[in-house]
């Protein structure tokens, strides 16, 4: 059977238990003499973990009841929507996703109760309301583009239909020109179609040829090629 090797810095603690007796004899010591302050310290570092986990647990917790409150807020606006319509539906769940907002704001599920709340509003035709959600959230996802991007359409269409065509054009450019957003030919389509609304023919032209040239498998392939034709 061959023999298991030792390393070099295993020999050395072998031959140099002293080194660690000496250590902890002095630490004892140090506890024995001063077991008043070391008692404190313990207990302050143990209340710090306490705290700290407690703290953990409730903001689990917190985030949990966001979440579990944004779903009900969802299923209720839902079930209104399919049987009231996009007005009534606002005003039966507007209290319940403000109470969301208004409690957990700094939770992810409060966060996104925002992003769908101000869908809710643009669905109901309150662009004002919708827009200054839409503001609000731009900051939350500076650091999660997809997210971001979507806000910013958000924009884009909300200006679309206050016929403010020309800032609804500035928020699907910066979407159209943003860097990974799976859907830039949306985008791309819009800032066409806004173009078009304000008489700028050569870039709203330009934009749908972007869609046959970089996203040929488009669901706007087939629009864009007729309008194309249309304008050349």
């Amino acid at each position: 059977m061959a023999r298991k090797s030792v390393s070099r810095s295993r020999k050395r603690d072998l031959n140099n238990p002293d080194e660690f007796i000496s250590f902890w004899t002095k630490l004892f010591d140090f506890v024995t003499a001063h077991k008043v302050q070391v008692s404190c310290a313990f207990g302050a570092f143990l209340i710090m973990l306490i705290i700290g986990a407690a703290s953990l647990y409730y903001l689990k917790k917190s985030e949990n009841k966001a979440f579990s409150l944004l779903q009900e807020g969802v299923a209720k606006y839902q079930t209104l929507l399919k049987t009231e319509g996009p007005d009534k539906a606002l005003k039966g769940a507007e209290k319940d996703f403000e109470r969301i907002i208004n409690n957990y704001s700094q939770r992810q599920g409060g966060i996104l109760a925002r992003l769908y709340y101000a869908d809710m509003c643009y669905a109901a035709k309150d662009y004002g309301k919708a827009i200054t959600l839409y503001n609000q959230l731009l900051a939350e996802f500076n650091d999660e583009p997809f997210l971001k991007n979507l806000v910013l359409s958000g924009l884009g269409y909300c200006y679309e239909a206050k016929k403010d065509y020309k800032t609804a054009s500035g928020y699907f450019e910066m979407v159209a020109t943003a860097q990974d957003y799976p859907l830039k030919d949306e985008a791309l389509f819009n800032l066409g179609e806004m173009y078009a609304a304000v008489g700028n023919k050569d870039k709203s032209i330009s934009a749908f040829k972007k869609i046959l040239s970089d996203y040929p498998e488009s669901i706007y392939t087939e629009i864009v090629k007729e309008k194309i034709s249309e304008n050349s």
